[in-house]
C-alpha cells in the first residue's frame, strides 16, 4: 500500500527533523566560542606555549550543562540549620577522628611547620571531599571552559582560572591537563584547589619535584595549611565562639568575616562571651539561623582565613565545628574510645 498524499509531507517533515537533530552536537566545543582566540593569544603572550596545542586542548573540551546546573545550587544557599548535618554528622566526625589517626605524625609535623593546628587542615579536606573520598568527577578543563566562556555572572572569575590552568607548569599539575578531573567549579585534588591557588599557595612538600595534590599527602596537607598561612592564620588563636545577645543588644549587620572591633566593644553592644575571651581581641558578629533560632557568634581572625578557602561564613563554622569535634575524638582517653 502507497502512503497518502496527505501524510507525505508529514514523513518528509518528520525525516528532516531527523537530519537536522543528527546534525546538531550534543555539546559545543570551546572553538565555537569567540572568546577562544583572544584566550590563546593571552597565554601564549604570557608563557610562549605552543598556540596549536592550546587550541587542540580547548577545541577538546565540551560545555556541560550539568555544570550550569550544578553552579547555580550551591549547598551554602540553605541556611545554617539545614546546611550543617551535612558535615557535622557522626560519620563525617567519625571518619575525620579515623583520618587524623591514620595520619597523625605527617599532620602533626606539618602543623608545627606551618603554625595550624593539624584538626583544621583534616576538616578542610573532610568537607571539601570527605576525606579524599569525593574529589569530583568532571574534567578540570570542561568545568573552567563552561563556566569561563559560557556563565556571564562569574565569567571574569572563571576565566582567569581557565588561563591560569593552562598557564601552569606540568609540574605544578597531578597529570595530563587534559585529564585532570575536579568538580563542577573547577577544583582540584583533595582539598580542591583553583588554579590561582594552586600557583599562589600549593607546595611540593615531599621534594619530588611536583606538586601533587591527588595522590601526595604531604603535599596535600602542606598546601592546605600553606595556605591559611599566607591568608593571615593566626597560631593558636580562636576561630569562633558562641555570644549571647541581650534583650537590648543593638543589632548589628556584617557584610564579611573581616573583624571590625574589639571584643570589649560587642559586649558594650549587648552581647555576652560565654567564655573567658580577650576583651580587646578584634572580632566580628555571625548570625546564623540555627535549628532553634537565631545563633549569634563571635568570630576571629582564623574564622576569616578559613572564608578565604570559601567566602561562605557557613562553610567556615563547618570547617570550625568540625576540626573541634575530630579534635575531641582524638584527644579522648583509650578507655573512653
Amino acid at each position: 500500500m502507497t502512503a497518502t498524499p496527505a501524510l507525505r509531507p508529514i514523513r518528509w517533515f518528520c525525516m528532516l527533523s531527523l537530519l537536522v537533530t543528527a546534525a546538531l552536537p550534543p555539546v559545543l566545543a570551546a572553538s565555537e566560542h569567540p572568546g577562544q582566540a583572544a584566550l590563546v593569544s593571552e597565554v601564549v603572550r604570557d608563557t610562549g606555549k605552543d598556540p596549536q596545542q592550546l587550541n587542540a586542548l580547548l577545541d577538546g573540551a565540551q560545555r556541560q550543562q550539568d555544570i550550569l546546573d550544578a553552579i547555580n545550587r550551591p549547598a551554602e544557599g540553605k541556611p545554617w540549620k539545614d546546611y550543617r548535618p551535612i558535615f557535622l554528622n557522626d560519620k563525617r566526625i567519625g571518619d575525620g577522628i579515623a583520618f587524623y589517626r591514620q595520619h597523625r605524625a605527617l599532620l602533626e609535623q606539618i602543623g608545627r611547620k606551618y603554625g595550624v593546628a593539624p584538626q583544621y587542615i583534616v576538616a578542610i579536606i573532610g568537607v571539601e571531599t570527605n576525606y579524599g573520598a569525593n574529589t569530583g568527577r568532571y574534567r578540570v578543563l570542561d568545568a573552567l571552559v563552561t563556566l569561563g566562556l559560557y556563565y556571564p555572572p562569574r565569567a571574569t572569575f572563571f576565566r582567569e582560572q581557565l588561563k591560569q590552568l593552562l598557564e601552569l607548569p606540568e609540574n605544578h599539575l597531578a597529570g595530563p591537563l587534559d585529564s585532570l578531573t575536579g568538580s563542577y567549579a573547577g577544583a582540584q585534588g583533595w582539598g580542591q584547589f583553583m588554579p590561582t591557588s594552586i600557583r599562589d599557595f600549593a607546595v611540593d612538600a615531599d621534594g619530588d619535584g611536583r606538586i601533587d595534590l591527588k595522590d601526595s599527602l604531604p603535599d596535600i596537607f602542606a598546601s592546605v595549611a600553606n595556605y591559611f598561612v599566607k591568608h593571615g592564620w593566626v597560631s593558636g588563636g580562636p576561630v569562633a565562639a558562641r555570644a549571647q545577645p541581650d534583650a537590648a543588644a543593638t543589632p548589628i549587620t556584617v557584610n564579611d568575616a573581616t573583624p571590625q572591633w574589639p571584643l570589649e566593644q560587642l559586649e558594650a553592644w549587648g552581647y555576652a562571651p560565654l567564655q573567658s575571651l580577650d576583651p580587646g581581641q578584634p572580632c566580628s558578629l555571625q548570625t546564623l539561623e540555627g535549628p532553634n533560632g537565631p545563633e549569634y557568634w563571635f568570630t576571629f581572625q582564623n574564622f576569616y582565613v578559613i572564608t578565604r578557602y570559601n567566602r561562605s561564613p557557613l562553610y567556615a563554622m563547618a570547617v570550625d565545628q568540625l576540626a573541634k569535634a575530630i579534635i575531641a575524638g582524638v584527644d579522648q582517653p583509650e578507655t573512653m574510645r
